[in-house]
């Protein structure tokens, strides 16, 4: 654990990414396998389920330091991060402390934490606080960033990957592989990264995300001035679904999601389609599962696509109400031939052979636009992706091979431009970790019958310079308190941008939307200046 400790420290005071990729090799190379394996865990981006109640924490912690709790939300809204509130907290008054802890991390996580789901409060208690008194402060916030779920110490997961690829003498792409699908932090799966894995494990494993770059087209520029000619590049529908891969090898047939979850019980028509096929059919697939109407043979919305995800078994009501299909769009292995390698074009003409073969009403193949009719073209299409259910266009080089994670200049997703809606701001709470003790997370209104109604939350797209001001403001025009909100003037104007619009019967406003954020701050416009309710439902 202290190993581990001293990687999280010097990991969060450096921001080269040399310094923490020769840090990582360190570290792997030092630490035993058992904690390894769980350092990797967490790295990757990982967390334990939850262990305690946060609530509980914060009472532990108040008692150890002689707190009140109003007290204790005061400390927290000003250091903006429970870890760092829990151990500071603990640490600040004089009292006993026991030998230092020599445990190492997989102990600590299997002999101590993971317990902790099937104890009773007052258990949790005991063993929190016994593991508390005998670590220093770094120790303490280690553990507590772990427990609370807030492990984040600037590390990508690809930076992991490399680093264990360099330890290995791998490629990066073949260390990814391994750590794709079903990795449990054990010892004997790390050893596996640098052996030759079974049959079994390769069986079930999908393979890691090509992923494409947003196409940002600055005033003065052209689509040929950034991309070339037209003809050079394969033009898609980008499908607003949940990107997966369909894997169907030896007796396995398996749904991953890009999250790397199994899908198979959420989406049992896709699964049954695919056994239903002769067994010398094997080939990996990429594409996009989607909410699909059949009578209109369209795309349906990502919310009802939603209705579908996270459950453990899917009724047959919601089969019949919400229906679900593959769109495949690449084709990465068949009869056991990895296919990335080839180019773009090779891997469609592949595709479009295998198709035939195995599509079904659940698996279908995603059409591509005719590049060759020139930019213009594929600009108008474009513009008419709302009207088919599509967030825009894909944009992927003819001659690229299927990568890892985003490569500039070989995917390119162009999408649509979002909706805006001119809001007022009512509400503000001061944000965590970087923005801790400054008011980021806001709350906005628009105007319903003569008053402002809660329209959407958001808390990002104001720069560092704006978000002081707006933070300068918000304290000097707060008329009441609820906790760590603040309720402020009517007065500050934002235009806020989202992908989607639904009714909502959960929200005051009768709407909810899709990934909402900071457009620009309105600075021109007064709170009477703002959207209404009604125009903001014209979008639906």
């Amino acid at each position: 654990m202290d190993l581990f400790t001293q990687l999280f420290i010097a990991l969060d005071q450096t921001n080269k990414t040399a310094a923490k990729s020769k840090l990582l090799s360190d570290y792997f190379r030092e630490a035993n396998p058992a904690d390894a394996a769980w350092a990797i865990y967490f790295l990757m981006g990982e967390r334990l389920k939850r262990l305690v109640k946060s609530a509980d924490l914060k009472s532990w912690a108040s008692k150890i330091s002689d707190l009140p709790d109003w007290l204790f939300i005061e400390c927290y809204d000003h250091v903006g991060d429970l870890a760092e509130t829990l151990a500071l907290l603990i640490f600040s008054k004089d009292r006993f402390r026991e030998a230092s802890l020599e445990l190492s991390l997989s102990e600590l996580i299997e002999n101590h934490l993971l317990p902790l789901k099937e104890m009773e409060p007052e258990a949790q208690a005991k063993v929190i606080s016994r593991l508390w008194s005998k670590m220093d402060y770094s120790m303490a916030f280690v553990l507590n960033k772990l427990m609370t779920g807030g492990f984040r110490v600037g590390v990508s997961k690809s930076l992991v990957i490399k680093s264990l690829a360099n330890n290995a003498s791998l490629e990066p792409a073949v260390m990814a592989h391994k750590l794709m699908g079903i990795w449990e932090p054990t010892e004997a799966n790390f050893k596996a990264l640098f052996t030759d894995e079974s049959n079994e494990a390769q069986a079930l494993r999908p393979y890691p995300f090509c992923l494409a770059y947003p196409l940002e087209i600055n005033e003065g520029e052209s689509l040929s001035m950034i991309l070339g000619a037209s003809d050079e590049w394969q033009i898609e529908p980008k499908w607003d679904g949940i990107r997966a891969q369909v894997i169907v090898r030896e007796d396995v047939c398996v749904i991953w999601s890009r999250g790397e979850q199994l899908l198979n019980e959420q989406v049992p028509e896709i699964e049954d389609a695919l056994k239903a096929l002769p067994q010398e059919k094997t080939f990996v697939l990429d594409g996009e599962l989607l909410a699909w109407d059949f009578e209109n043979n369209r795309v349906r919305s990502f919310a009802d696509l939603q209705k579908r995800l996270g459950r453990k078994k899917v009724s047959q009501i919601m089969l019949k109400d919400v229906p679900v299909i593959f769109m495949a769009y690449d084709v990465l292995e068949i009869g056991g031939v990895d296919l990335r390698s080839k180019s773009t074009t090779d891997r469609r003409k592949a595709l479009e052979e295998l198709l035939p073969s195995i599509e079904s009403s659940a698996i279908r193949l995603s059409p591509i636009f005719n590049a060759s009719k020139g930019w213009e073209a594929m600009t108008e299409v474009r513009s008419h992706s709302r009207e088919k259910g599509i967030e825009g266009l894909m944009i992927k080089s003819s001659k690229a091979i299927y990568d890892v994670g985003r490569k500039k200049g070989l995917w390119w997703k162009w999408k649509v431009d979002p909706y805006t809606v001119d809001a007022v701001m009512v509400y503000a709470q001061q944000g965590h970790g970087r923005r801790a003790g400054i008011f980021s997370d806001y709350t906005f209104s628009i105007w319903k019958d003569g008053g402002l109604v809660p329209f959407c939350k958001a808390y990002s797209g104001l720069s560092d310079a704006e978000m002081k001001r707006v933070d300068k403001w918000i304290r000097s025009n707060t008329t009441a308190k609820h906790g760590p909100v603040r309720v402020v003037e009517a007065e500050l104007v934002f235009e806020i941008a989202f992908e989607g619009i639904q009714l909502s019967k959960r929200h005051k406003s009768g709407i909810a939307v899709r990934f909402p954020r900071i457009k620009r701050w309105r600075e021109d416009k007064s709170a009477s200046d703002a959207d209404t309710l009604e125009m903001v439902k014209s979008l639906l």
